[in-house]
């Protein structure tokens, strides 16, 4: 399954690695159709921050930069589950700004952008299955419940252990002080 894996990831982040590195190099052709996206998410950046760029080219650019990273991150196969994630969160972004179809008046160009919305809605269900794939080794909730209740079982046998300890000592000692002298 391991090379089914590594050719579904490349093949996956191929998309993100070049609209990204577009993205980065040159985001004004972006910056437009990202401009109504943007402007709402600009007062909340600057109520986290007053130095966060907010103006649509640094977001576009910074939204390319994400999806570069993660890109290739996913590609090459490290960090790939936060990977995936990133890219999910980079694409709700990118689809709402790129693909605003219920906008559209003219219906060929409504019914394009209804076809790429959804195509990347099927992108971001293909990242969100990478994000969770575990590669059949077990996931870190399975992992921690198991050492979770692997030490419940270690501390119920030390209370059996030390009950047991306990009785065999008060019987000692009450076979102690029958003993004459």
């Amino acid at each position: 399954m391991r090379p089914v894996r590594t050719v579904a990831r490349t093949l996956l982040s191929t998309m993100f690695v070049v609209s990204g590195a577009r993205a980065v190099a040159n985001p004004e052709p972006y910056v437009d159709r990202a401009k109504p996206v943007t402007d709402r998410v600009a007062p909340l950046l600057r109520s986290i921050h007053e130095d966060i760029p907010t103006d649509p080219a640094s977001l576009v650019r910074a939204n390319g930069a994400a999806q570069l990273l993660g890109g290739l991150l996913l590609a090459t196969g490290h960090f790939t589950r936060p990977a995936a994630a990133l890219l999910a969160g980079t694409l709700v972004p990118t689809t709402i700004a790129g693909h605003p179809f219920w906008d559209q008046d003219d219906p060929a160009q409504r019914q394009a952008h209804q076809i790429h919305f959804m195509k990347n809605l099927g992108l971001m269900g293909g990242l969100l299955l990478a994000a969770a794939d575990t590669e059949g080794r077990p996931g870190l909730g399975w992992r921690t419940s198991r050492a979770v209740g692997g030490g419940r079982r270690r501390v119920r046998r030390a209370v059996r252990s030390a009950r047991r300890d306990a009785r065999i000592a008060v019987r000692s000692a009450t076979a102690a002080r029958k003993l004459p002298g």
